[in-house]
């Protein structure tokens, strides 16, 4: 599915730290000088944007010093094997999450529980567009690597891995200490098609391997120390972790 990058899809949200908005999903440049961390990479359709992207800040493809994945669903890796084969991109990711990526296995929503959901608003034309996307293509990381280390990544931005459970098994937000930013993934999101709600938030339970372990999960982000969040979906917030764990937890239990 060839995108146009729209004109409010970059974001600037903190210092040479960009939020882009691709089908649904998004992801995030970090820069520092010609080069960069780019954390996911939206579904297989978002390519042509996630390049654009890239030019859209003054960096190419060879820019990228490595991918950060916060999970392996189809809309966060889809260009994820593209860089990694046609720029020889290292893709990290939790130990955990490397089978998932290479596709030993997957663990994402089935066609079964979306039908199972389809009378709830929303969620057919979510489903058709990510279809169009590419949420069902087959899009195996052929080398994903494990971090190196589980404190600071000597990375673009000194990003920190923050295991964070339960929407996969190993589902990683990323805080960016230098800025003041928390990269929550799907652990927290602020919007989705398929939700009534706007703000912090849970994703639909359908979409999680385990509901009970991602709330559990928000203990992990809610003392980060930033005033930014950018999730996996929706638009950015400018609020401390604490304020929007706190929103999340209470909607989860309505």
């Amino acid at each position: 599915m060839r995108q146009v990058l729209r004109e409010d899809a970059v974001v600037r949200i903190g210092d040479d730290v960009f939020q882009v908005s691709g089908s649904n999903t998004n992801w995030v440049i970090v820069k520092e000088g010609d080069d960069c961390t780019l954390i996911d990479t939206g579904y297989p359709g978002d390519h042509d944007t996630l390049l654009a992207s890239l030019d859209a800040v003054g960096l190419h493809p060879r820019s990228v010093t490595a991918v950060l994945v916060t999970h392996a669903h189809n809309d966060h890796i889809g260009s994820a094997e593209r860089l990694r084969s046609g720029y020889d991109v290292p893709v990290l990711m939790h130990h955990e999450e490397v089978p998932h990526a290479r596709r030993d296995y997957l663990d994402q929503v089935s066609v079964g529980q979306v039908l199972g959901q389809a009378w709830r608003p929303g969620v057919i034309p979510w489903a058709v567009h990510a279809l169009r996307a590419g949420g069902t293509a087959h899009v195996p990381l052929l080398r994903p690597q494990a971090f190196p280390t589980t404190d600071a990544l000597d990375l673009p931005g000194s990003p920190v891995p923050l295991h964070t459970p339960g929407h996969t098994a190993g589902h990683c937000a990323y805080h960016l200490p230098h800025s003041g930013i928390l990269v929550s993934g799907d652990a927290l999101v602020t919007a989705h098609p398929t939700s009534r709600l706007s703000g912090p938030q849970l994703l639909p339970g359908m979409f999680h391997t385990d509901r009970a372990q991602a709330l559990d999960a928000l203990d992990v982000l809610e003392y980060v120390d930033a005033d930014v969040i950018a999730p996996g979906h929706g638009p950015a917030l400018r609020d401390s972790p604490r304020e929007a764990v706190a929103l999340a937890r209470a909607r989860s239990r309505r």
